[in-house]
């Protein structure tokens, strides 16, 4: 892999310069975001020459390169005493390459890579004069699990203390309103409290509990059709499951969150969650 130079953060658009008019990004820039070697992008460039015309890829003169890498701080490539003048790829030739480096990775990397091309164009127009060929890029190296962590949707854990009512609440409508189709809460002392929040919901809602009131229940499955409450005396603690997916854990019993220190934790572990599913026999 690349060698890179530990920083505080890594944006796509940091890695984007404006030369000859057009938006453009290194060769090895693309190679940390496909998690290949820059010499990958480099050899797939010049055996599809053909592929890539001077809009989709081209190489930088002596100038542009002392430009750019005057403005990097990065290990530079030589070749006998000689800076190589890198290749850059504009937004369609990353598209290109992407097709035909058939990295599992690609389709994940090229949406955030056209969401911060579109980002930039915006910039450039309303910021950069044609004097001006490149942005700040001090802050623009890290780790690629730090690049590909910031792909992703953080996971909630989440701690709440004594009286945090409506911040408990708020979160836990967050998360019903996470699930697209499906919501499975299991927790034995489900009670009205919940079935206020639940009643507004369209989706489909299981409720697994040891201790339903027959009575409750009745009454509310006589106006509201979205809830299918399973008696089930296997679990202790209370979860919530979102279509299947993935599903979160709770300190508190539902019609008491808020009342008394508790956590909800987020949990992505395809076992456990399939373990728990069987254990209700779904």
């Amino acid at each position: 892999m690349n060698q890179l130079i530990e920083s505080d953060e890594l944006l796509i658009e940091d890695m984007i310069f404006k030369v000859r008019g057009l938006q453009v990004m290194l060769s090895s820039d693309v190679a940390i975001l496909y998690q290949v070697e820059t010499k990958r992008i480099n050899e797939v460039i010049k055996r599809n020459i053909n592929r890539f015309p001077a809009s989709f890829c081209f190489q930088l003169t002596n100038e542009e390169s002392r430009i750019i890498w005057s403005q990097i701080v990065t290990k530079k490539e030589t070749r006998g005493g000689r800076y190589l003048n890198p290749y850059v790829l504009t937004e369609q030739g990353i598209l290109m390459l992407s097709g035909l480096l058939k990295s599992d990775i690609a389709v994940k990397v090229n949406i955030e890579v056209i969401n911060a091309f579109v980002k930039m164009r915006r910039y450039f127009a309303n910021n950069i004069t044609s004097n001006e060929m490149l942005v700040n890029h001090e802050n623009r190296i890290i780790t690629i699990e730090k690049t590909l962590d910031s792909f992703k949707e953080k996971e909630i854990k989440k701690i709440f203390f004594k009286n945090e009512l409506y911040d408990s609440y708020s979160l836990l409508i967050d998360i019903f309103n996470k699930a697209k189709e499906e919501i499975i809460i299991i927790d034995n002392y489900a009670g009205k409290e919940l079935l206020d929040i639940l009643k507004n919901i369209n989706k489909r809602i299981i409720i697994v509990s040891k201790n339903i009131d027959d009575k409750l229940k009745n009454k509310y499955e006589m106006q509201y059709k979205n809830i299918t409450f399973i008696n089930n005396n296997s679990f202790h603690d209370r979860f919530i499951i979102l279509d299947r997916s993935f599903y979160f854990t709770c300190g508190s019993s539902l019609k008491d969150i808020g009342k008394s220190a508790f956590a909800i934790v987020e949990f992505n572990d395809k076992d456990y969650l399939n373990r728990i599913l069987k254990e209700l026999n779904f």
